[in-house]
This record gives structure tokens, sequence and C-alpha cells, in this order.
């Protein structure tokens, strides 16, 4: 749970941020697809579910080699995460040289780690009777990424892993806020990577949770999830910046293993503490990214949730239907697409099949990246996890 930060915390801004998912490798090529709803990452692929066909969100882009790091950070989750470091390393550098490598702490998140890699090597064992030789076991852990971007960082502070499903990196930025505010580090990389591996999808399809097509969220054809890869990385400090963690909210409702509280109870008190903290009304929101993943259980709860706490009704979308559900990167992707909101002024479009569930609330569903037709100052972003892990982030856009 979060520390329930009073009006004396000190303010937290985002410093700068990197993307990478199935709409590109850089914020410019992410920015103009994600403001046109294009679904250009989606392809379908017949060698992950035994004797079926399944929709995912791949990351095209050329990644990075890692021939000169040590074998165990060689995966492909590893070259996803650097390429996004890669986008921030300056300010990362800038910070190291004001605060030195010991104050910067890292601290992401992943669902999955290098688990592919483990595939692969299963796969070989089982033609040869033997692990191929540089497979190392190492690569699959939860810590091997926040372990390797310290090492590629140069950085000697506090790092670590989270791994609570598809909150992990939402997560990250209330874990590395409490670390700043109590003066255990100055500043930190926070974020997540996920990697696109059998054993996620599989898991999901098992579940009946997956999409016969592309996803639809909120649609009322609404079927599933696709799943997708990327990495979202970003900085944040007590340094002043144009963009602000004003606050997160977390809960746990237990409610299922993998089925949220049918009326949001749960995400209804995250949303509500992540107001409070920031001292916030639910009108002054101007934006919500749902979690919105297109099972028929989690868009109804959600929009339950969001209208029933905010009345005026802002604007809302899914990220879901443009680059899938990155899993362990999920928080911290749509946290980068509300900066990229904020900075420009658009708002991102929601991305289904135009036919709404009549039985859901009717929220204000952003059609057009210009819908908005005043300034965009306050967003919200929702992330739920299995075993109701809630958790909510509102990110500004302040003018002093």
């Amino acid at each position: 749970m979060g520390t329930g930060q009073s009006a004396v915390a000190d303010p937290i801004y985002i410093n700068d941020f990197g993307l990478v998912n199935a709409l590109g490798d850089n914020l410019a090529d992410i920015s103009q697809h994600l403001f046109s709803g294009s679904q250009q990452g989606f392809v379908q692929r017949g060698d992950i579910l035994p004797e079926a066909t399944v929709f995912v969100a791949e990351v095209a882009s050329e990644l990075p080699s890692l021939v000169a790091y040590p074998a165990h950070f060689q995966s492909r989750n590893n070259q996803l995460a650097l390429l996004a470091y890669q986008q921030i390393a300056a300010t990362v550098e800038s910070l190291k040289q004001k605060y030195s490598a010991s104050r910067i702490g890292v601290i992401l998140g992943t669902s999955t780690s290098g688990i592919a890699q483990g595939e692969q090597a299963m796969q070989a064992r089982q033609q040869t009777g033997e692990f191929p030789s540089d497979y190392d076991y190492r690569v699959q852990e939860m810590s091997n990424v926040a372990e390797f971007i310290s090492l590629v960082a140069g950085l000697s502070g506090v790092s670590f892993t989270i791994s609570t499903a598809c909150s992990s990196s939402a997560k990250t930025f209330i874990t590395a806020n409490e670390l700043i505010q109590t003066g255990v580090i100055d500043a930190a990389i926070v974020g997540g990577v996920d990697s696109l591996c059998a054993m996620t999808v599989n898991g999901f399809s098992a579940l009946q949770s997956t999409s016969a097509g592309i996803c639809k969220p909120s649609s009322v054809n609404r079927d599933g999830i696709n799943i997708g890869e990327g990495a979202a990385l970003a900085v944040i400090s007590k340094d002043n910046a144009e963009l602000r963690l004003l606050a997160g909210g977390e809960s746990s409702d237990a409610h299922h293993m993998s089925a949220p509280h049918p009326e949001g109870r749960g995400a209804i008190d995250a949303m509500q503490q992540a107001l409070d903290k920031a001292q916030l009304l639910s009108q002054q929101i101007d934006y919500i990214n749902l979690h919105g993943t297109a099972t028929p259980k989690n868009d109804a709860m959600e929009a339950i949730a969001v209208d029933t706490l905010f009345p005026h009704r802002p604007y809302v979308s899914s990220s879901k239907g443009s680059i899938g559900h990155t899993l362990g990167a999920a928080g911290a992707t749509e946290i980068g697409f509300c900066c990229l909101m904020l900075q420009q002024q658009k708002l991102a479009p929601h991305v289904s099949d135009h036919s709404l569930d009549p039985a859901l609330p009717p929220l204000k569903w952003v059609i057009n990246s210009t819908d908005s037709n005043t300034e965009i100052r306050y967003c919200l972003s929702n992330s739920f996890a299995f075993g109701g892990n809630n958790v909510s982030l509102i990110v500004g856009r302040e003018h002093e």
C-alpha cells in the first residue's frame, strides 16, 4: 500500500521517458501512430499456441546487440530495455553527475523477464538432451532487467524488480517516489519491460481470455486480450520539469484470483487514493487512460468504477487496441502515453470496433486526438492485475 503522503511531500517530476512498443521505437513515431489510432503492430502468429493462431502486438524494430554484455543478460527482454534506455541515457548521465551513481535507483517491473530464452533452451534440450552451452538460467530471473539497466547506466544504488503482473511497472513509480521522499535515493529510473513468450500467451488462452482477432476494448463484441511487448522507462526526481508525477493510489480487493470485483471496489479505492494524495477533486481530471483490456469483466468493472467516481465524465480511452496488453510494461507505457498527451495537448483515441457495449455506463470516449478543446492538465492512468492488485497514477502538466 502507499504511504499516504501529505501536503508536505516534495513534488516529484518526470524528467525524461523512453518508449518501445508495437507503434515504434522512438517518441516521434509512437506519437504519430498513437494519435492516428494505428494498429500497425498486430500480427497473426501460428507458432505460439498448439494447433491455433493468435494475434499479438510485436515490436518490429531492429534491436540492439547485447554481445558485449555477460551471457545472463542476453535476452530479447533486455534488448527492449536497452532500446528504451538509450532514449533517456543523457538525462541519467546528467543526474548521475549531480547526485552520484549510488544515489540513483533502478526500480523496474516485469512479469516474465527473459523466460522466452528459457523456452528456447528447453526446446533445444528436448531435441538434443542438453541445454545449449550459452544458456544461463539467470536470464529469466525477475531481478535480471533491473540488474542489466544498473550495469548499462553505471549505477550502484538501489536496484530491484517488482513483479505484480499487469500492475508491475505502475507500482515502480509509487515505490520510487517513496524512496525519494524518505531520502534513500535522489532520483530513479522506473518503468517496465516484457517481451513475447509462449508461456504468457498459452496461459491467457487457457483462461479463455485471448481474443479471436484484434482486441476490441469496451465493445459489445469484445472477447479478450492480445498480448503485446514493449519497454517503458522514465526518470523521476525532485528536479523541476514540465511533467509532474502527482500521486499514486494502490489497493488489493482480493475478490478473485483472476477476476476483478464486479462493482470495481478496488479500482475506486485506488483512484480515490490517488486523487486524495494529489489533492485534486475528481472533476479536475481531464483524461483517464483505462486499463481497458477488452475482457468482458474488466471493461464492465472499470466503466462502473469510472462512472461512479467521475460523474463529470472526463475523456477516456484504452491503449490496448493500439499496442496490445504489454503486461509488466503496461502501466509505465500508458504513463508515457499520458506524458505525450500532456506535452502535445492531444488525446489518444479509443481504438476498437465502434460498437460500444450499451450495457456499459456512457463514458466520454475519445474519438479523435483533437476532441478536447480545453487544456489537458491532469491525466489518470489505471493498471489492474490478477488477485485484485490495483494501481492508479496521476500525472500533470502544471504552470507556475
